[in-house]
């Protein structure tokens, strides 16, 4: 798809969040004589009314009919692409596009490092703008990290550089990404997906759909390295003795030590491989990456993503938010296994299973698990079957009364650890709010520690 592929269409937007709020605006802007119909809320409708378009039209929740009367809809990334009135649509002539489509349609000969993963995603992405920031080169952070696509359709000053974070709703729209980076693979959103084959088939798209120049893929992750033989990219290995890889605390390139770990702000060694990943990726660019990685010391780690608040009252907090699997948990506690540690996990069922979950903390007990949420019996049941477990377990109502439980189970000081392996929906808006809830909980400024280092263009 083109820019002007849209002119002439019949118009339409799914969908009124920040991305959907943004497209609308981009289509005003680019097509002020076609008409757009949105499909949203009553009260989204009400803000858009007020705002007098009489070009803008509003539509409540959809059916396939009401879609398959436009030849464009815009889709928001949250609404899936199989819901069955969009796949009804569609076999009717209907395009369903998101705006990761439509920018790259906008942008062919824009220089783009994409990145996706189940985690790691974000941190990555900051990463490599960080470096090349550090470089001197003008770079913009954007996509699922926070600046939808959309809202830098009408950017005066260019990049030399577009590092993308991009969800596994958005893979498959990028087009031939100079640098396609794909960090790990674990099952997440099968209910937008359908199954994990269909996740995996999507979120491996970036890799396998998208022809980018170079893919940076992990070696130490079996179905990501699978993908070197599915792509027709040149690849590019990180986690790998002959490229970027960590032993202990020694950051490596080959045969080479390049530094040490240890002075780096991110703890754990899955930040370990982000690390390497982020120097590939840059080195994938043409650039130095081993004169750059020192420039890691310098990088402000991603609110909620292990993030330390402080101290208060002897106890150390440490915001996980966005964990929002099991396996996230894992990595976590891996964090702090020398320290006494209360994490606090459960949120939002989605049917994963705890099991890995329950034979890492058998293996490697915490002092305390309080479990919450929707899915937080279900996580404590299959706690209790965890033979002699050497941890405290219980369960919390929500997360203040979790609070109180993880400073009751740590007397004599530790870490309490919100990590929760499941999304907030229901009790909260986003992963966001949770952690702000919970750094205010903890006795810390909220507003302080939310905002993304580096989103836009520097």
């Amino acid at each position: 798809m083109t820019a002007l592929a849209l002119e002439g269409k019949r118009l339409a937007v799914w969908g009124y969040g920040r991305e959907g709020k943004a497209a609308l605006a981009y289509l005003r802007r680019r097509y002020p004589e076609q008409p757009v119909t949105v499909f949203c809320s009553e009260a989204e409708a009400e803000a858009i009314r007020a705002d007098g378009d009489p070009l803008v039209a509003c539509h409540p929740a959809p059916k396939a009919e009401d879609l398959a009367v436009f030849d464009v809809v815009v889709k928001s990334p949250g609404i899936s692409k199989y819901a069955p009135e969009a796949l009804a649509a569609e076999a009717q002539g209907t395009r369903f596009v998101g705006g990761t489509a439509v920018w790259f349609a906008a942008h062919p000969d824009a220089r783009c490092v994409c990145v996706t993963a189940t985690k790691g995603k974000s941190t990555v992405s900051s990463l490599i703008a960080h470096l090349l920031r550090s470089a001197g080169r003008r770079t913009a952070l954007v996509g699922n990290i926070g600046l939808p696509l959309l809202e830098t359709m009408d950017w005066r000053e260019q990049p030399e550089f577009w590092v993308i974070e991009l969800s596994s709703y958005q893979t498959f729209e990028a087009v031939s990404p100079e640098v396609a980076v794909m960090l790990n693979f674990y099952p997440e959103h099968l209910d937008w997906h359908g199954s994990e084959a269909a996740y995996f088939a999507d979120k491996s798209a970036l890799i396998t759909r998208t022809h980018p120049r170079t893919a940076v893929l992990n070696r130490e992750s079996a179905p990501v390295a699978a993908l070197a033989a599915e792509t027709d990219a040149a690849v590019r290995w990180f986690n790998d003795a002959d490229g970027w890889h960590a032993d202990g605390h020694r950051l490596l390139r080959g045969g080479v030590e390049v530094m040490d770990l240890r002075e780096l702000p991110m703890p754990g060694q899955h930040n370990a491989g982000n690390v390497c990943a982020a120097l590939t990726a840059i080195e994938a660019l043409g650039l130095d990456a081993a004169a750059l990685a020192p420039h890691c010391r310098s990088f402000r780690p991603l609110p909620h993503r292990l993030q330390t608040l402080g101290e208060s009252g002897g106890l150390r907090y440490v915001n996980d938010s966005i964990s929002t699997t099991p396996f996230a948990g894992i990595a976590a506690l891996e964090c702090f296994r020398q320290e006494p540690v209360a994490i606090l996990v459960g949120g939002y069922d989605r049917g994963l299973d705890w099991d890995a979950f329950a034979e890492y903390v058998a293996a490697h007990p915490p002092k305390a698990i309080i479990a919450m949420g929707q899915n937080g019996p279900r996580i404590a049941e299959r706690l209790r079957a965890v033979a002699d477990p050497g941890f405290a377990l219980s369960e919390a109502a929500d997360l203040p009364d979790a609070v109180v439980k993880a400073r009751a189970a740590l007397p004599d000081g530790g870490v309490v650890l919100l990590s929760p392996g499941a999304p907030s929906f229901g009790a909260y808006a986003d992963y966001v709010a949770r952690g702000r809830h919970f750094a205010e909980l903890a006795g810390f400024d909220p507003n302080a520690i939310s905002k993304i280092p580096g989103l836009g263009l520097d």
